[in-house]
Order: C-alpha cells, then structure tokens, then sequence
C-alpha cells in the first residue's frame, strides 16, 4: 500500500490557504483516520467519502488510511475538501494516477455524485496565486470557478467522472443516477428602482445626489409614507459600477456569504443589503458557530446597507455599526478561529419621529408622550449619528407639491453628474491614495486640503460653541467639497460649508 498526495483550499474569511491533502494507506485493519484541526462537518466527510467511492465502483481498500490535512494547525471547516481527499486515498491505492499540482473543491454524495459548495470563487483564486492553476469543482461551480482569471477550470457531475479522468480504469466505474443540475444563477441582477418614480421631495433627491457623488452615509426622519424608502432603494441606481478590484472582492464575499447563490459572472453593481430589524448583531456584523462567517455590513462592501425603521432594531446592533464605518473591516474572533471581512458600505437610514410617527404631521396630533419620543430615537446613539454626514428631514408633501406636473429627472441624468463628480475627485484624490471624498482623513484637511479661514468662518463658529466635535467639522468639509465637485467648483466655497452645515446640523426632525 502507498501514499498520495492531493491539493485544495481552506477559507479563513476572504483570504484563501492551500492545503496538502497527504493520504497513507497502512497494513493494519480497516480504519480512517482524519488529522489536521477539522471540524465536525468535515469529520463527517468519512463517512460521505466511504460511500461515494464504493457507489462509484471504487471501494477504499480495507486497511487503515491515515487522511493528514496540511497545514495542521490552521482551522478547517466545510465539505468543500471531500473530493480532495477521496482522490488521494484512491490514488494511494494505486487505482489512479497522480495528478501532481491539481486542485479538488468539492462536496461528495453518497451516490458518487459531486455537490457544489460556497466560497468557490475566492478558493479559486487562491489557488491560481500559488500557482496551482488546474481546479476540479462540481459541474454547477463551474461558470463561478472560471470567473477566475488564468484557472484551467474542469467540473464534473459525479466521482466517476473525475476518476475516469485521473485514469482509473472505465470497466470498474460506476457512475449515480440521473439527477437535476442547475448551471445558472438562480438569483438574477434586481432591477434598480429610477428616481422618476420619487415625486416631490427636492431636499431629499439633492442630498441623495450629494451622498452618491461623495460616498457619504445618510439618516433620513420623517412621518410615514413621506417616501424615504423610496429615496433609499434608488440610491444603488445612481452609484457608479464597480471598479475591477472592488468587483473582485464584491464577488468573492458574496460566494462565501450567499448560501445557495450560483455566480456566473462577476458583480459589477454596488450590493445593496436591507435586513430586517429584527436581525441580530450576529446577522448585521457576521459570525455564528465554528468559522466566522460573513454579515450584512461585508454583504453591503462597496454598496449600500439600509436600515429601515431604524429604532426598531435592537440598540446594541446599531452600535455595533460604529466600528466598521471607521476602519472599513470586520474582525470577528471565535474560539475555532477568525476571521477579517471587509466592509466599506454606505449607511442609509431611515426613521420616524417617534413611535405613531406623526410628530412632524401638518394636520395630525402626534399620541406619544415626550419621555417615549426621546426613548425611541434615543435608540440612534449620539455616536452613531455622529458618523452620518448628511442628516435630513423628508417631509409629508402638499397637494400642491404632488401634482406640480413636472417630471423628475431620472437615475441616469442623476448618475452622469455623480459619476462627472467622482472623476474629479478621483483626479484631486489621486495622491491621496484615495478616490473618494467620504475618505478624506483629517490630516489631509489640515494639510493638503486645507481651506481659508473666511471659507470656514461658520463652521469655526460651531465648533467653538460645542455644537460640533472635531469629527463632525471634518465630516462638514468632506460633504463640502462633494459640494464643490457636483458644481464643478476648484474647492469650496463658503456656500458650500454652510450647505454642508445645515445637511448635518438641521436638527428640525426632533421636533
């Protein structure tokens, strides 16, 4: 009896590691041993791999096979090693050849058939980097696994194929039973909403604009049925596409953090992830058992997270939002290992003034007492909406207003000014290292885009009354210069500044 040895990928957040899959096979009796930190649905991987090699014609031989998975120390969870390791004990067998830098990700069946599993196309890639350019995957991984640039992808249907493949001898195969599989995405692109649907509501189609040409977060307080849900949905429709590396990441987050998702193509739209609130921290954030698994601010990366009925979710949630919209990322530590997640999304949020949500109502008697209204938008900490640039009353619309007859302008008449915005932003930030307003970092508005005394005049005045903390002034110039960019301006004016104050500082939703 031999040894052989097979190649696949473990996935520790985004970032991919190869590992040797080393099977001996001993003189002793029948036993399977599995070494190298699996967890417990890979510890099942015995039993699956036990009868899809017997249903494929190929019974593992009975002697003692020693599986070891390489590094032993890293934390290995999943069925995607299941194909790697039937492979090399059937190849320490001597019943197929070696097949040297070669790469499995697949779950088995225990009809022989070969199962998709998630996280193909970041497994891929890391793959490709270290230089194992050659992937097996299951047939309906297959167009995910060949976004990857330079893999020679080959999917399979069942074990069989993939033995016939390695050169195993046809007369012993066997191949399962005809089944159903599904080679397409089963979640098509959603069609983006257009802002000619919003009728009315000016202030909150500016400051929408503003948000998309700077990358800044928004709140929005009003009544219900004022239409900020509206405003929110649209917002994906007038950001730009993707760049490559943002596509690439978006890609790969949503291949570990859609269950069921089959890609066929790499994402391009910005994402837009609206959860309900009664979703957990663990669902806004990420984690769970075993590995950390990705949430619904990693989701958002590079798009969109809106929070609806924002004081409806639990406060400890919110909060939890604080540290990713200033470092960008997600760190999520368990006992099993962690795990660094990106997350660079825009925050929309939308809220009513208080529980009835008539407060703001012309016309209407507002039933709540003053202790609940503070209760329920207390729930938005200080903190928290001091990280929100634009902070923005939508109020309930006239007749008048309603049927004024003149057509809103459209997403894409909206998008070609935010996306002439962006280049010039992109050009003034280029030696920044940066491409967006929103990530303009204090020492560069004290520095490199510092901005004249008279320019700051109001914004000085605030922050000497106390009105303003140091990140709120910071937060006002960056939406200034968004400002300065849709106008077409070299920098700011002190229009702009005072724009930008009453976009953060008009505090008429707490009335």
């Amino acid at each position: 009896m031999g040894y052989a040895r097979t190649f696949t990928v473990a996935l520790l957040g985004l970032s991919g590691h190869l590992i040797e899959v080393e099977a001996d096979i001993g003189q002793t009796l029948p036993a399977f041993v599995l070494l190298g930190l699996p967890d417990t649905s890979l510890k099942e991987s015995r039993e699956r791999i036990r009868s899809a090699a017997k249903n494929s014609g190929v019974p593992l031989v009975p002697r003692k096979l020693t599986v070891s998975l390489t590094p032993a120390s890293l934390p290995k969870a999943g069925t995607a090693f299941d194909l790697a390791i039937v492979v090399a004990a059937i190849q320490a067998a001597g019943q197929a050849r070696p097949t040297d830098r070669c790469v499995f990700l697949a779950e088995a069946g225990l009809d022989g058939s070969l199962r998709p599993v998630q996280g193909v196309y970041p497994a891929v890639s890391a793959a490709v980097e270290a230089g194992h350019r050659t992937v097996v995957v299951a047939a309906e991984n297959g167009s995910e696994a060949r976004l990857v640039e330079g893999a020679e992808v080959v999917a399979f249907e069942s074990l069989a194929d993939v033995l016939r493949w390695c050169g195993a001898e046809d007369s012993r195969l066997r191949w399962p039973g005809e089944r159903t599989v599904s080679l397409t995405n089963p979640t098509p692109a959603r069609p983006l909403p257009d802002l000619c649907d919003v009728v009315g509501q000016e202030q909150g189609r500016w400051a929408l604009e503003i948000a998309a040409a700077g990358n800044h977060h928004l709140a929005m307080f009003g009544p219900p049925g004022t239409g900020k849900t509206m405003l929110a949905e649209r917002l994906p429709g007038i950001l730009p596409v993707l760049d490559e590396s943002a596509s690439h990441e978006v890609t790969s987050i949503h291949s570990i953090g859609s269950p069921g998702a089959r890609l066929n193509r790499l994402m391009t739209e910005p994402p837009w992830e609206a959860p309900h609130h009664t979703a957990s921290t663990t669902a806004i954030v990420g984690g769970g058992s075993g590995l950390p698994q990705p949430g619904a601010v990693s989701r958002a990366h590079h798009g969109v997270l809106f929070l609806d009925e924002a004081p409806e979710f639990r406060r400890g949630v919110l909060d939890a939002l604080r540290q990713p919209l200033e470092s960008g990322s997600v760190t999520l530590s368990r006992a099993k290992g962690s795990a660094k997640y990106p997350a660079k999304f825009q925050l929309v949020i939308a809220a009513n003034p208080c529980p009835c949500g008539r407060s703001m109502s012309i016309g209407e008697t507002c039933t709540c007492a003053p202790r609940e209204k503070r209760s329920y938008l207390g729930k938005i900490s200080g903190p928290l909406l001091d990280r929100i640039d634009l902070q923005l009353r939508v109020p309930k619309l006239s007749w008048s207003e309603i049927n004024a007859g003149t057509a809103p302008e459209s997403s894409a008449t909206v998008a070609a000014r935010v996306a002439q915005a962006r280049a010039r932003a992109r050009e003034r930030l280029r030696k920044l290292g940066i491409s967006s307003n929103s990530e303009i970092r204090g020492s560069h508005l004290r520095d490199q885009l510092r901005l004249p005394p008279k320019v700051l005049t109001g914004l000085k005045r605030l922050q000497e009354r106390g009105d303003l903390t140091l990140r709120g002034c910071h937060r006002i110039e960056r939406v200034a210069w968004t400002l300065a960019d849709l106008d077409g301006a070299e920098s700011p004016r002190r229009d702009h500044i005072d724009a930008a104050i009453g976009l953060r500082t008009g505090r008429g939703w707490e009335a």
